[in-house]
């Protein structure tokens, strides 16, 4: 894979790809780092040889802004409104980075907003920073509507009456308060965020390939009906249980004190050994 950028840049180490976001002045989502972050999730959906991508921003004060309202002024509307049956192309983006076989990370240390807060609503995890990492959705106000997945992402992560609070408030949400609501996994100082995101980025990466592809399928299929879910869990539990990570790292588990008192007293631990030594 190449990863050619002018507004982003990818660095891959192992299984894990960081790509920083950059911008400048306040990184709004223009219709060129529109084009480019859509072409970067075709690329890494395509990549057999990683498990976790790591999405963060060279400027500290912003993530993404939100996308370009000049850009947005520009659309045509000289016809009436279709229903289509297609996604948009922002959908399909944010789709991608949602479903792709990778576990994505968002690293939010400043404000993200409309198309931004869409992009990383439709991500695995979002990680913030103490007092400073700030949520808006800024749309209502401008008289739209959060049209990049927005309506549709938030009331699956923070519920229905926090998702209306924070599309027809369109007022900041920080970062406390999105720990608490569910649209930050945890927040951490300024100054740890880094090491903190990174650390769990490989340590994720570290582990057997196909456990974590079917696992987030796993925990994705909850969003069946629970007995379909539970066929899926099971399925896909089978198939694991029949890779060669699997049977390795399990014998080595019980090798290095698993099923132990002194070993389960520090299993999260152990764990990291086993993605050492996978």
């Amino acid at each position: 894979m190449a990863y050619d950028y002018e507004l982003l840049r990818v660095n891959i180490e192992g299984r894990l790809a960081t790509v920083t976001i950059d911008n400048p002045p306040i990184n709004i989502i223009t219709p060129a780092l529109f084009a480019e972050l859509a072409r970067l999730s075709v690329e890494l959906q395509a990549d057999p040889s990683l498990t976790v991508v790591l999405l963060k921003s060279a400027d500290p004060d912003f993530f993404l802004a939100h996308f370009d309202v000049e850009a947005i002024i520009s659309f045509p509307i000289d016809t009436e409104a279709q229903r289509n049956n297609e996604l948009t192309v922002y959908h399909q983006m944010c789709e991608r980075f949602r479903t792709m076989d990778k576990v994505t990370i968002v690293q939010i240390e400043g404000r993200v907003g409309g198309g931004g807060s869409e992009l990383a609503s439709s991500c695995d995890m979002r990680f913030g920073v103490r007092g400073k990492t700030i949520i808006n959705q800024m749309e209502v106000p401008l008289g739209i509507l959060p049209g990049g997945t927005g309506t549709q992402r938030l009331p699956r992560l923070v519920g229905r009456g926090r998702a209306m609070e924070i599309v027809l408030g369109g007022d900041d949400l920080d970062a406390e308060t999105a720990e608490r609501w569910g649209y930050l996994n945890r927040i951490y100082a300024a100054d740890e965020i880094d090491a903190r995101v990174g650390a769990l980025a490989r340590r994720i990466a570290s582990f057997p390939v196909e456990a974590v592809r079917l696992a987030k399928e796993s925990v994705d299929g909850a969003e069946q009906t629970l007995e379909d879910g539970l066929r899926d869990e099971a399925y896909l539990f089978q198939r694991l249980l029949r890779t060669e990570g699997a049977q390795t790292n399990m014998r080595r588990f019980l090798e290095i004190g698993g099923q132990t008192r002194e070993g389960e007293l520090k299993v999260g631990e152990l764990g990291g050994m086993l993605g050492r030594e996978s």
